[in-house]
């Protein structure tokens, strides 16, 4: 999420299970119940990062996490001549060999037990892909990126298209003063009129996502 509007959402899953007296989940099984846990806390860091939609924090969430091991060297040893190289000791080369043995592939993680913390999160409205869409739009476009770039990046997320299609219908962005202002920061005022540095204008400008209309209104504009 963006800082304006970032949620202590582990303060707020400590204050809602102090209010419940109670575990999170109780699931028939116990093992169950701390396996969603361990997703809930998952989920806050990430929507504590930044603003996800349903589709990426469920796919987040289905990949199992991979532990980083970081490798440990051996001091230099110093040949007989007295200079320094850098070996792997028979020692650390063992000890990687145990190490990569005891390496257990990640566990499975349940669909069901993905979808409990997505309808938790749902719950505590901590997810909404129509309030995602619009943010989205307006952080990219103010970033210098079109609507078209914008609708395609959120179609990777997941984003429902309707929702993406209402989100770019109410959004106030002005495309064309964006595509304008884009373009004179990248190719400096006046703009070019010569057709070939004219086209590199064009091609950058469709690159960033807007329509051809938009591209051509910025130069009615400067003829006018």
């Amino acid at each position: 999420m963006s800082d304006g509007n970032a949620v202590n959402f582990e303060k707020r899953f400590q204050d809602d299970e102090t209010q419940k007296g109670s575990t999170l989940f109780a699931p028939a099984k116990e093992s169950d119940a701390g396996k969603i846990n361990a997703l809930i806390s998952r989920a806050m860091r990430l929507l504590s990062q930044r603003d996800h939609g349903e589709m990426e924090l469920r796919r987040k969430l289905l990949t199992p996490p991979v532990a980083f091991s970081k490798p440990s060297y051996s001091k230099p040893a110093k040949t007989s001549g007295g200079k320094s190289t850098l070996s792997f000791s028979k020692e650390w080369q063992e000890e990687e060999v145990q190490k990569k043995t005891e390496r257990q592939i990640p566990e499975e993680i349940s669909p069901e037990h993905v979808q409990a913390v997505i309808d938790y999160c749902y719950q505590h409205n901590w997810l909404d892909d129509a309030k995602f869409a619009a943010r989205y739009i307006s952080g990219r476009s103010n970033k210098g990126y079109g609507a078209q770039r914008i609708r395609s990046e959120l179609q990777q997320k997941g984003v429902d298209k309707e929702i993406i299609t209402t989100a770019l219908e109410n959004t106030e962005v002005d495309w064309c003063a964006i595509a304008r202002d884009l373009a004179v920061r990248k190719f400096d005022e006046p703009l070019p009129t010569d057709w070939k540095e004219k086209s590199k204008v064009m091609r950058y400008l469709l690159y960033r996502g807007f329509f051809n209309e938009e591209i051509q209104s910025i130069y009615r504009d400067f003829d006018d």
